[in-house]
């Protein structure tokens, strides 16, 4: 479980609030929004290499992870850890299965509040449906290239562990291309997302670990 809650810290961290050099805010935040929303309701399947970089302020050395990510509607998800480490986690609707070191663990969403909330987040960041979160007060940026989402929490329990969730989306097709989150002492993790395909096949078996 601890393995776990280290490859999921992207869920419940934060970002940096300063806005990063060379965004400006949206003008239009409403456009914006609506192209967003259209956009991933378009999006059926994406699959993804990634490259995760934790910070932990107790270590010398952050902590590089690379695997390969994949989503398919309807909430079915897998994430997969390939260098350093073996590390499986999918979601296939209402169960999670994790695979570490061989064994496979199986768990109901439903009937654990923390994998609901993991569930969630994790659904919601990949399609970027994060934007009507009432739960959250967005901040909307841009650069040349980019739009960034800046997400802060408003319940007092994810203020305790999570500052803020930045969002960075190709402007070209509104993609997700980096997530960056870090917790109120300025730990962080950041997920990078490359080589993405949208709307290919993608077998259901991939969300089943055995």
């Amino acid at each position: 479980m601890n393995k776990l809650i280290i490859v999921l810290s992207f869920l419940p961290l934060a970002l940096f609030a300063q806005v990063p050099k060379g965004f400006t805010p949206v003008k239009d935040t409403a456009a914006f929004k609506q192209k967003m929303e259209t956009q991933s309701k378009l999006v059926n399947s994406i699959e993804s290499d990634f490259t995760q970089e934790k910070y932990l302020s107790v270590m010398s050395e952050n902590i590089i992870s690379k695997g390969h990510f994949c989503f398919k509607k309807i909430n079915m998800l897998r994430w997969e850890y390939n260098d350093p480490y073996k590390y499986i986690i999918a979601i296939n609707k209402d169960k999670m299965f994790i695979k570490d070191n061989g064994k496979v663990s199986k768990y109901d969403i439903n009937s654990n509040k923390m994998f609901k909330s993991i569930n969630e987040m994790m659904m919601n960041t990949v399609q970027g449906n994060l934007l009507n979160n009432k739960d959250y007060k967005a901040k909307y940026f841009e650069s040349d290239k980019q739009y960034l989402l800046e997400l802060s929490p408003l319940q007092k329990g994810a203020k305790d562990f999570l500052k803020v969730i930045q969002l960075y989306i190709d402007k070209s097709d509104y993609s997700v291309v980096k997530v960056k989150m870090i917790e109120p002492g300025d730990d962080y993790t950041s997920i990078e997302f490359t080589n993405r395909k949208n709307n290919q096949p993608v077998d259901d078996e991939k969300f089943i670990i055995k």
